[in-house]
């Protein structure tokens, strides 16, 4: 078992003074991975999906009302026609957006746990999907996932606004980079939300371009689910979780102790 506090003091000595990546020894591990995981994993993600869009759906239909759905309809394309959406339409829509991304990360991270199964041969449940929503993890993901998104929502906004969208997409993707690995720290070295962030910053500028080659390959692998019917890209999305996973055990390391373990309180 690796000690907590021994976890932190080594993920401070990778900040300051780095660390080496193989980028074909990191694809080949989150290859790996990825088989091991994809069909369960893909099966979950679809699932989901259509289970949230039919939440959705009967919640928008209930909130507007059948009558209204035309003008609701006609109102949205109007909208969409404009270069710019309008400030008091997209302020509420991106909060809303940010606040379900905040709300639904805990699950999400269910795959990394999912990734760290598959990796040391353990079962793994549908349960095991909200484990996160326990504390400390889901006060640490939630805020994190909110910190992030408000600084990458609102450059974006703001910048949209001063006709520089480009820009605000650019600075969008790079605080996205800079802190995937968020969350794993979180999860896998119990850190808060804070500490996880600056962490993920400090740790992915040690070594931008390999991870950046990583995080491209990855997402070329997810969008190569398009080909098969579009259902595909729910069966290639996990290999984005298996990279991260792989990416994070080969720059931090796993506790060999199961994480399941420590949170239903059975660890030995």
């Amino acid at each position: 078992m690796q000690n907590t506090n021994t976890q932190k003091d080594q993920i401070e000595n990778l900040c300051a003074n780095g660390y080496q990546l193989d980028f074909g020894i990191v694809f080949e591990s989150a290859f790996e991975n990825y088989k091991k995981i994809a069909l369960y994993a893909g099966l979950m993600i679809l699932i989901f999906w259509i289970l949230i869009s039919i939440v959705f759906g009967v919640s928008l239909v209930a909130f507007i009302g059948v009558e209204h759905m035309e003008e609701f309809g006609n109102k949205m394309k109007q909208i969409s026609e404009n270069k710019v959406m309008p400030l008091d339409i997209a302020i509420p829509i991106n909060m809303g957006l940010l606040l379900f991304s905040a709300l639904i990360n805990p699950f999400m991270a269910g795959f990394l746990k999912m990734a760290d199964c598959g990796e040391k041969g353990e079962e793994f449940h549908v349960s095991t999907m909200f484990s996160y929503y326990k504390y400390p993890y889901f006060y640490a993901i939630f805020l994190s996932t909110l910190l992030a998104g408000f600084i990458s929502t609102g450059a974006a906004l703001l910048l949209e606004y001063a006709g520089l969208s480009f820009v605000g997409t650019v600075i969008s993707l790079l605080v996205s980079f800079l802190t995937f690995l968020t969350i794993p720290l979180i999860v896998f070295a119990k850190l808060n939300a804070i500490d996880a962030i600056k962490s993920s910053i400090l740790l992915i500028s040690k070594q931008p371009l390999v991870l950046l080659g990583l995080i491209i390959v990855a997402g070329i692998g997810v969008a190569l689910g398009i080909f098969g019917l579009c259902i595909g890209i729910f069966f290639t999305w996990p290999f984005i979780y298996s990279m991260n996973y792989a990416i994070y055990k080969n720059i931090i390391g796993i506790d060999e102790t199961s994480e399941i373990d420590k949170i239903t309180g059975t660890e030995n």
